[in-house]
């Protein structure tokens, strides 16, 4: 560590290792004093105030009330799911774009209530990791 000041460690002799006890496995006690001689204080701190002094009270602003949006969603029950999936590369994903995009097309009375997308290995011939999209309408 450059520029450390070995100087107010409060030791004489900073080279010298710290003296320890005969047993070294022994647990230190509470009791003991510490290296000036100086013992342990358990006692709570006092800082001068008074301890029947009240804190003043601080009044917290209250939130502003928004008004709720509309949804952007259609609120009526979900009436059927459809799910798409494709491997993790670029022109499989765009693929997939197309294929989504064509089948909203192809329904225009879909009112899409929402969507999940995560990634997960679909097993075919081999396992690999897959992207997939499901639309709840």
């Amino acid at each position: 560590m450059d520029g450390f000041d070995k100087s107010n460690l409060g030791r004489q002799d900073n080279d010298e290792p710290i003296p320890f006890g005969d047993d070294l496995d022994e647990p230190i006690r509470l009791e003991e004093t510490g290296p000036t001689g100086a013992s342990v204080s358990h006692s709570p701190l006092d800082l001068g105030g008074s301890a029947t002094g009240k804190m003043p009270k601080i009044e917290t602003p209250k939130p502003a009330v928004r008004k709720t949006s509309q949804p952007v969603v259609s609120t009526d029950r979900v009436t059927g799911v459809k799910t798409f999936f494709t491997k993790l590369h670029p022109g499989a994903m765009q693929f997939l774009d197309e294929q989504i995009s064509n089948w909203l097309k192809e329904n225009p009375g879909i009112a899409i209530k929402q969507t999940d997308t995560t990634t997960g290995e679909v097993q075919a011939k081999k396992t690999e990791p897959n992207i997939i999209i499901t639309v709840w309408y």
